[in-house]
């Protein structure tokens, strides 16, 4: 037997050890090794967390600013929309203020009255005027005499025995005129019904 293949139970150890040594040098390196993949993970965990709480930070502060935004554009729609009723009640009234005051100039005449046809036909012009000028504001009156009675259009106060076969389910009299703007009712007519 070769004396070199054979190792002695001393050399044995110290081969064991060397081996140890190395395996231990080797477990700190993975040690090592892991606690910095480990410190770079945790790093770059970080690096996200922050990122996306600057991202949430971002989205919230959009949110707040767009939550802002809509509430004063319908503050100021409230606004426009009150600005316009205004505005038509002003320029409606104003077209109707010479109607006013025909009115008040033949109330001051009717005591003095010694033509009644003349303070008639003046009262008759006044009416006209008045009609005109709700014309011109797209008021149309509802026809209602002698027509089917319609509850779209028509409010029945009471119905009237009537003789005439053809007069029975048409309105026989008018007792309020109706009134609509754009085939939208802003009055319904108040009528008799023949039944």
């Amino acid at each position: 037997m070769d004396k070199d293949l054979i190792n002695s139970p001393e050399q044995e150890i110290n081969d064991g050890a060397e081996v140890n040594q190395e395996q231990k040098k080797e477990n700190k390196k993975s040690k090592k090794t892991s606690k910095t993949i480990l410190k770079s993970k945790e790093k770059k965990l970080q690096d996200e967390i922050e990122l996306l709480n600057q991202k949430n930070e971002e989205l919230k502060d959009k949110y707040l600013r767009l939550v802002a935004e809509y509430d004063n554009f319908r503050k100021r729609t409230i606004k426009e929309k009150i600005d316009l009723r205004e505005s038509a009640k002003i320029d409606v009234l104003k077209d109707f203020l010479p109607v006013v005051d025909d009115i008040e100039r033949a109330m001051t005449h009717l005591t003095e009255v010694k033509d009644v046809e003349a303070t008639v036909e003046g009262i008759r012009l006044i009416s006209q005027k008045f009609l005109d000028f709700i014309k011109s504001q797209g008021v149309e009156e509802i026809i209602s005499k002698d027509q089917d009675f319609n509850t779209d259009f028509h409010e029945a106060i009471t119905r009237f025995p009537v003789e005439e076969e053809e007069k029975k389910g048409k309105v026989i009299d008018v007792v309020q005129k109706g009134y609509k703007i754009n085939d939208k009712i802003i009055r319904f007519s108040k009528v008799v019904v023949g039944e």
